[in-house]
């Protein structure tokens, strides 16, 4: 899947959204997660680079209370999930959440004026799908938040676009790695490239 295609998918969490929801489910626990990032966004004490640990965490914050960095990971790695420890699973979670973080966060931070509607919400069991529409300058893409609940929470554990999702994207990306150097090459390989964003902040 094209970059700049992924980018745009991702973009929908940072967006000013509007539509009418009524009642407890899927859409309004996801509302008030893109309208939360889009508060920190706007506000101008954390704007600059001085401010960038700050509002990093801030952001990072509000997006783990609608998003299950947990589920996605074990999604990611497929089978490979069962095949290692309750510690590994956590430190993998760890650098798949930070990985997100570093290669779309930092890119979405500059950008204003674009907005996300509410369109649909299907919910069947435990899974639910919340369709939006993101505008952006005169531009329509849906985007399709995809959910399921736990606990009496309802979590995002992949975002869809035209028919490609996040997890099958990051799943493709893997595949040839896992194949060749198993999971400890895979955690060495996301090690270096989180550690390529510090040096390059740096």
């Amino acid at each position: 899947m094209k970059k700049s295609v992924f980018l745009f998918i991702v973009m929908s969490l940072l967006l000013h959204s509007r539509g009418i929801i009524a009642g407890e489910g899927p859409t309004a626990t996801l509302k008030p997660v893109l309208d939360g990032v889009m508060d920190i966004l706007s506000d101008s004490d954390l704007k600059g680079d001085k401010h960038l640990q700050e509002r990093r965490g801030k952001i990072m914050s509000k997006v783990k209370e609608g998003f299950d960095f947990r589920e996605m990971s074990k999604r990611v790695l497929g089978k490979t999930w069962r095949t290692i420890n309750d510690e590994q699973k956590e430190y993998f979670t760890t650098l798949l959440t930070k990985l997100l973080e570093n290669v779309y966060i930092g890119k979405l931070e500059g950008y204003s004026g674009q907005t996300t509607e509410f369109e649909a919400e299907k919910i069947k069991g435990s899974r639910a799908q919340v369709t939006t529409v993101v505008e952006n300058n005169g531009n329509l893409l849906p985007v399709h938040y995809i959910m399921r609940e736990r606990g009496g929470n309802w979590m995002v554990y992949d975002i869809n676009i035209e028919g490609i999702s996040l997890i099958r994207n990051y799943q493709q990306q893997f595949k040839s790695i896992l194949r060749k150097e198993k999971y400890e090459g895979l955690v060495k390989v996301l090690e270096e490239k989180n550690r390529s964003f510090i040096k390059t902040k740096n």
